[in-house]
């Protein structure tokens, strides 16, 4: 329901904008599937909706893990390298990507760069529900 009512709302803004306007929407954005091709299917039921900004110095890396639900990140400066162990695909995501992280793929995040990367990551899960779980 959260989900239709944002769309619905960027939509009328975005439809309402004139070129004049001083309130302008710019799509980023716009993906049915995750990095590793599933297509995306939120939680049903009460939810917990989560952000957190991830700071990964140069050369650190996140450890091996996975997620029951989906995750978004979105890269606010700085590269990670994302590697699927089940699919042996890396992916570098930059400044403004969008990652729609894979659900119940074992994976990790490196920063490969110079610079610290800064992450803004977003969870939505059922309402108390663990969001990572690392591999042991």
């Amino acid at each position: 329901m959260l989900r239709l009512a944002i769309a619905a709302i960027t939509l009328a803004f975005a439809s309402n904008a004139s070129a004049d306007s001083q309130v302008t929407v710019e799509p980023i954005f716009h993906s049915s599937e995750t990095i590793a091709k599933q297509p995306v299917q939120f939680p049903a039921g009460p939810i917990d909706i989560a952000a957190s900004i991830f700071t990964i110095q140069p050369g650190a890396s996140l450890p091996v893990h996975r997620h029951p639900y989906p995750r978004l990140g979105y890269v606010l400066s700085g590269t990670i390298t994302v590697y699927n162990e089940e699919t042996k695909l890396s992916q570098t995501f930059k400044p403004g990507d969008v990652i729609v992280e894979s659900v119940a793929k074992w994976h990790s995040g490196t920063n490969p760069g110079r610079e610290p990367l800064k992450l803004l990551v977003i969870d939505e899960a059922p309402a108390g529900a663990q969001t990572t779980e690392v591999r042991k």
